[in-house]
């Protein structure tokens, strides 16, 4: 018997509205001014894939569905699944975490690589969050602030590395503690980049994007 092939997801002019929160005149709109791609069926009705609906909202940085996310990913052949990376950003500072969170993702936009428009970037505002996160998606890389509230960040570092369930991902550390050990620790329990605040941004996503393995 053969295996039965993937069944490419299509959406609907209407739910491309309702994924970006528009009406769905817009939505034909951006497809009949060629802002987003789109092909028609033989009744006139525009079908569009999750590949260009992700493409189409990364560029005007408007947050991508988790919905989207996972048809793209179901409708990928067999071959190339179980290869998407993902970035978990965890800072109880919620301005940083969403300024540098979409950062990351305008950064991954950018890169020229069906590969790198699949990662994604998910934010954790504690500790106990963080920890529910990294068992569900296994990141590839976590950026982390070493000072949360009730966390003992060093802790946090080693059952990060430790820890079967969260697949042991690279860890970029960024953190305010002044003190002169803490970078020294950090690299013993196999911490791969560590960051002083205020942040350069742009260090960061170097360093991101080498554990990646997608620097343009």
């Amino acid at each position: 018997m053969s295996k039965q092939k993937n069944k490419p997801v299509m959406y609907s002019a209407l739910e491309v509205a309702n994924f970006c929160g528009v009406v769905n005149q817009t939505a034909i709109n951006w497809i009949k001014n060629n802002h987003l791609k789109a092909s028609s069926t033989p009744g006139g009705q525009f079908r569009v894939y999750p590949d260009d609906l992700i493409a189409f909202m990364r560029e005007r940085n408007m947050r991508v569905p988790e919905q989207v996310l996972s048809d793209a990913a179901a409708s990928k052949p067999d071959a190339e699944k179980n290869v998407t990376a993902s970035v978990l950003v965890v800072d109880d500072d919620v301005a940083l975490n969403d300024v540098l969170s979409q950062y990351l993702r305008t950064q991954l936009a950018a890169v020229p690589s069906a590969a790198a428009h699949a990662i994604t970037v998910s934010q954790a505002y504690d500790g106990f969050d963080a920890g529910s996160k990294m068992a569900s998606m296994r990141p590839s890389v976590v950026v982390l602030d070493l000072d949360l509230p009730g966390i003992d960040g060093f802790d946090l570092c080693r059952r990060i590395k430790e820890t079967e369930d969260y697949a042991r991902p690279s860890v970029v550390v960024i953190t305010a503690l002044e003190d002169s050990f803490s970078e020294s620790k950090c690299r013993e329990l196999g911490v791969e980049h560590y960051f002083k605040k205020p942040l350069a941004f742009a260090s960061v996503w170097d360093a991101v994007s080498t554990l990646l393995k997608v620097k343009a």
